[in-house]
């Protein structure tokens, strides 16, 4: 058997950076493990992740999802932040726990793509010990400018699908985020401490393309704004 690696995977450009930078090293990710959490989500990127199977059959790599349904719903409510993150982890731990239980499987590790968050790193890491298995976080402390620099000379096309911070009105929504949008996040940065990759939920993102990816992925959507955030609602997805 070889090394199975798993791509934590979301669809938006750190999981997929993560995911690209693993195949260039050449880890042999398997599979792609989506989370879908009902509503807002202390641990997962939320916007768009119905998408992911798209992205799948494009980058040529089985996914797993793990459903709403899958969530303990008293996690919810008043508990604390830190409950709700080590509950919200328990379907992926179980995913993974049955991807390593079959026979024809010998995971190796995970693909993460966190950037700056303890939160959510220290949570992962912890669930890799348990595991006995590696996690591979190639954005992790990185420079933020740098890796988004990365990502665009890389060739990714990265569709800007929610927004929620100061200084982001509903223009942003539907933006690609090319040089220019950096350039413009640059400023926000400066004057009201937006941060470059969105880290602290200011924007949330999809990759529609990238070397990684063998066909694009076309999006047809509608724009919700909500005042002071918003976010896409897709109305069709196709492989180009």
């Amino acid at each position: 058997m070889s090394d199975d690696w798993v791509s934590l995977f979301s669809g938006g450009k750190d999981s997929s950076w993560a995911l690209y930078r693993a195949l260039e090293d050449g880890l042999d990710v398997t599979r792609l493990l989506t989370v879908h959490p009902a509503g807002d989500s202390y641990m997962y990127h939320t916007p768009a992740t119905h998408l992911t199977e798209l992205v799948a059959e494009s980058v040529g790599i089985d996914l797993v999802s793990v459903e709403p349904e899958d969530f303990e719903t008293g996690a919810a409510g008043d508990a604390a932040a830190g409950e709700r993150g080590d509950a919200e982890l328990e379907p992926m731990e179980a995913a993974l726990r049955e991807i390593a239980a079959d026979p024809d499987v010998d995971l190796t590790g995970v693909t993460a793509g966190a950037v700056e968050s303890e939160f959510q790193t220290s949570r992962i890491e912890a669930m890799c010990d348990r595991l006995g298995i590696d996690l591979f976080a190639p954005l992790w402390q990185e420079d933020p400018e740098e890796l988004a620099t990365a990502m665009l000379d890389a060739g990714f096309e990265i569709l800007i699908v929610q927004v929620a911070a100061y200084g982001l009105d509903e223009s942003w929504l539907g933006r690609s985020l090319d040089a220019e949008a950096l350039a413009d996040l640059r400023e926000l940065n400066e004057e009201y401490g937006v941060h470059l990759l969105g880290e602290g939920g200011e924007f949330e993102t999809f990759v529609v393309d990238g070397p990684h990816m063998d066909r694009r992925i076309d999006v047809e959507y509608e724009t919700v704004w909500e005042g002071d955030r918003g976010h896409l609602r897709v109305t069709d997805a196709r492989l180009g």
